[in-house]
């Protein structure tokens, strides 16, 4: 019996099922769905939609008998066990051309506003404070950024900081050979020398796990803005306080972070600091979630899922 069924577990835009269907596919749109629940009805389906809903391990991969291909509504795929994946020969699709406008401007907003102090500015005026001498700001003009990871995203925000007249620099250990009208490639050595912005735009894997570390930083030449929309677990929390405490972090726009969601969150013995400090911008792991990203995440799964040609016919 032919099997094009999808199950979607996480919320999508529409129009994702209305453009699949149309190739021939059956969807199941369950986006309050429980693993245990989907563990009990993954066997009937041949494709998988999720976001961040769970972890697509060995275990659901086991139980997944008809699986032929998972979508990750997303650019990271953290959440998914690429190599056993591979092993069972699913075919894996993302979406990090639906959000890395969405990144790169979302990642110049925050560092706009840690450069001209916009948060605290904004704080204190409504507290009856009026502090100009305190909220004098840096101008990006003239200044060298250093991107660290020169993808989708990477690329996105080198092209957003175009107008700005600044020197992109960008170093990719997967790459060579990228430099571009946005950005120049350089190794990890003048990334740490010259930088006066640091951006990370890299997926989580074993070798970015705490990247950015209390080692890393030190070497930094100059005192940095630092600006992480990647994943949380690329930047230790604690090492970034700490940076800050030193001179070495000017200011941090994070917003994605070690450990995320209350109470969780609450709970980090970094937390405390982390709230009180007024060099730190903080946002809740939206970068790449607007609504505009919303519609081209799902208009980008359909077309590669298209592409692909997985329907099978009677």
């Amino acid at each position: 019996m032919t099997n094009n069924n999808i199950l979607i577990v996480d919320d999508i835009h529409p129009i994702f099922i209305e453009q699949v269907e149309a190739l021939g596919y059956k969807c199941n749109y369950q986006p309050t769905i429980k693993l245990t629940e989907a563990l009990e009805i993954i066997a009937g389906y041949a494709g998988l939609v999720i976001r961040s809903k769970f972890n697509v391990d060995k275990q659901l991969i086991d139980a997944a008998t008809s699986l032929r291909f998972v979508c990750r509504a997303g650019a990271g795929m953290d959440n998914i066990d690429e190599t056993y994946a591979a092993e069972k020969n699913l075919k894996l699709i993302n979406a990090s051309e639906g959000n890395m406008d969405a990144v790169g401007e979302h990642a110049v907003g925050l560092l706009l506003s840690l450069m001209n102090h916009f948060n605290t500015a904004d704080a204190e005026i409504r507290n009856g404070e009026w502090k100009r001498e305190a909220n004098r700001g840096f101008e990006l003009k003239g200044k060298t950024v250093g991107i660290i990871g020169y993808g989708f995203m990477g690329k996105s925000f080198a092209r957003k900081l175009s107008g700005f007249e600044v020197e992109v620099i960008a170093y990719d250990k997967y790459k060579t050979g990228f430099s571009d009208r946005y950005a120049r490639e350089v190794t990890m050595e003048e990334i740490v020398k010259h930088s006066d912005v640091l951006s990370v735009h890299v997926p989580l894997t074993k070798e970015t796990n705490g990247m950015i570390s209390d080692e890393l930083l030190f070497h930094f030449k100059k005192p940095i803005f630092f600006i992480n929309t990647s994943r949380g677990k690329v930047a230790q929390v604690r090492a970034v306080l700490n940076a800050i405490k030193a001179g070495k972090i000017l200011g941090a726009g994070l917003d994605v972070l070690e450990t995320e969601k209350f109470p969780a969150l609450g709970e980090q013995e970094w937390f405390d600091d982390l709230k009180k400090s007024g060099k730190v911008l903080l946002t809740p792991h939206v970068a790449g979630w607007t609504f505009d990203s919303y519609r081209k995440i799902s208009e980008v799964m359909a077309g590669k899922l298209a592409e692909a040609s997985l329907v099978i016919g009677d």
